[in-house]
């Protein structure tokens, strides 16, 4: 199927947001949507045209867009923190529902990664979305830091308690190389490649992302969804967000519910080749089923 692709601006919060609607060329009537939620500093440009063609290719109009201060968007840069990223998502919905293409009872999300866990809460909280698929994300950020002796986690818990002075006491929050605070070398190596086409994706955070994500818990959101469907898609062999966190959000939602495991691939395969063949599929279907 022929599809359409139109960049877009909106607001979030005072702020505009720089997206791109990918679009079914011949359609009947308006369709359903689908809003894309990249993960960890990741842009439009990353990873969500190959799912937003899918999605248009299967009858759907799909939103790829940056969150705040991240690729094309205003905002304070490099503010990597779960609140400000689910308000987007709400306000994307709000958007990709004003468009005359789109029927808004008829809107799903889609995240992956870090927007997976993003796409679990914003569907909790807002009763439009109608549908959702969470891909390789994560149950709950503070788990392993809790898990350990406290011994071993005072030094990052005295760090983030004396850059919360730091922000309070002068506004300037402290900023880091995305790679310091996330170094395992699958994801270094996914970077490195990718910020030599997109060189945006060096963009520096602020150290407020390891306090908001040890506080963002998708997995108390997913027993909120109250019959809202969630697809959770994970990779056997990841290491960063472990298929064991997919079953543990698949075991705390409600039906409708589906988990899918991809055999044989880590956290980043699922990016490429016949992984994201099957990965796009899987979500196209669920959308088929309940939204369309």
């Amino acid at each position: 199927m022929a599809i359409i692709e139109r960049s877009v601006t909106y607001f979030s919060e005072g702020d505009r947001l720089a997206g791109v609607v990918y679009l079914p060329a011949e359609s009947h009537g308006p369709v359903p949507g689908v809003v894309l939620c990249h993960g960890f500093t990741a842009i439009k440009e990353l990873i969500l045209p190959d799912y937003g063609r899918a999605f248009a290719e299967a009858g759907f109009a799909a939103l790829a867009f940056d969150y705040r201060g991240f690729g094309e968007s205003e905002g304070p840069r490099g503010r990597l923190i779960a609140r400000r990223q689910i308000d987007d998502i709400r306000n994307s919905v709000t958007f990709i529902g004003t468009l005359p293409e789109v029927d808004p009872q008829r809107i799903g999300l889609w995240g992956t990664s870090y927007g997976a866990a993003n796409v679990i809460v914003a569907a909790a909280e807002d009763p439009r979305v109608k549908c959702v698929t969470a891909q390789v994300g994560f149950a709950d950020g503070g788990r392993r830091s809790r898990e350990r002796p406290p011994a071993e986690t005072a030094p990052m818990r005295a760090m983030i308690e004396e850059e919360r002075k730091k922000r309070v006491l002068t506004n300037e929050p402290t900023m880091v190389e995305p790679l310091q605070l996330l170094s395992d070398p699958e994801t270094v190596a996914f970077f490195m490649e990718a910020r030599k086409s997109l060189p945006a994706l060096s963009q520096p955070i602020s150290m407020e992302f390891l306090e908001s994500t040890m506080e963002h818990r998708p997995i108390e959101a997913a027993a909120k969804l109250a019959g809202c469907p969630l697809l959770v898609v994970a990779a056997e062999l990841d290491t960063l967000t472990p298929a064991a966190d997919s079953e543990a959000l698949y075991d705390a939602a409600n039906e409708p519910k589906r988990l899918v495991i991809l055999p044989g691939i880590r956290h980043y395969e699922i990016y490429s080749g016949e992984p994201l063949r099957k990965s796009s599929a899987e979500a196209v279907a669920w959308f088929k089923a309940h939204l369309a």
